[in-house]
């Protein structure tokens, strides 16, 4: 996988699932509450939490 984001998702909810549009298993992610955003190991998709 490449180190570039490929998308961002502002969310409301800290936990949030990806499957990366189907191209992988689906994976529940984790913010953290002091970063404020996660990067799904599979697909690089940034997930952000609105505040």
């Amino acid at each position: 996988m490449s180190n570039e984001v490929t998308e961002t998702e502002e969310v409301t909810k800290s936990s949030i699932p990806c499957d990366g549009g189907g191209e992988h298993p689906r994976v529940w992610l984790q913010i953290p509450a002091e970063a404020g955003y996660v990067e799904c190991p599979y697909c690089d998709k940034k997930f952000v939490l609105k505040s």
